[in-house]
């Protein structure tokens, strides 16, 4: 069988290619600052793609051991069984040192990171004590400072409610003394209405009898009447809006 038809000369070039591209990232990867997000994306793709290589090399591995039964059978000799099995182990190796270096130097990033954050915290600490012993008398000034400004401001409030209830108050006077003249207005109002009422029933009342009376009297008799009729109109008049 020709090595262009041979499966096993397929998957090998896929899985070179594979490593070379690795191994490619890898440099790519040594380039970069440590703890960067950059860094940690490309730290966990190389270990993924690490791990996937090394599965396609073992499971071409177990190929290379089922045709080392009978290498007659599958047109191959010892000699290419050795060479397969050659580059299975470079290959293992190249994916096994890139492993070893990414692994190597993530774990020494993190006793890095774990020992700076350490010594943050010492320093944090050490300022923070020495801050606190220089302010605790004047964290002391500070809260009583703060306890007078909130006394002064309750001070304030009381008094600038005792001014809106005065106010209330006095706008609640006013209302009710409105309310008092409106309602005396209306009796008034009421009052005049009854006397008008009444003033033109009896207006009403001495007319009809005038019809009736000129209607039954002469022409002298009518004259006299009318005059008659005409100077109690106006004492009537006098009488209720004069007095």
């Amino acid at each position: 069988m020709s090595k262009a038809r041979d499966p096993f000369y397929i998957v090998k070039e896929e899985i070179q290619e594979s490593i070379d591209k690795l191994q490619s990232s890898f440099h790519q990867w040594e380039r970069i600052l440590p703890d960067t997000g950059e860094q940690v994306h490309l730290t966990k793709e190389l270990l993924a793609n690490c791990e996937i290589i090394e599965w396609q090399v073992d499971e071409l591995n177990k190929t290379i051991d089922v045709a080392a039964i009978d290498p007659s059978w599958y047109g191959i000799d010892n000699r290419e069984l050795e060479s397969r099995r050659r580059w299975t182990i470079t290959a293992r190796t190249q994916v096994g040192d890139v492993k070893k270096s990414v692994v190597a130097r993530k774990e020494n990033g993190n006793s890095a990171s774990a020992m700076r954050r350490e010594l943050m915290k010492l320093l944090i600490s050490h300022q923070s004590d020495r801050s606190y012993q220089y302010s605790a008398e004047d964290n002391d000034d500070f809260i009583a400072s703060k306890l007078d400004r909130q006394m002064l401001l309750i001070e304030q409030q009381d008094e600038e409610l005792d001014e809106l209830s005065a106010s209330v108050e006095r706008i609640g006077g006013v209302g009710l003394t409105i309310h008092e003249e409106l309602l005396a207005q209306e009796k008034i109002i009421d009052d005049l209405g009854t006397e008008m009422d009444s003033t033109t029933n009896r207006l009403d009342f001495v007319q009809k009898k005038v019809a009736i009376v000129m209607k039954n009297a002469s022409a002298k008799g009518q004259i006299m009447m009318i005059l008659f009729l005409l100077v109690l109109f106006i004492i009537l008049f006098i009488l209720i809006f004069l007095t």
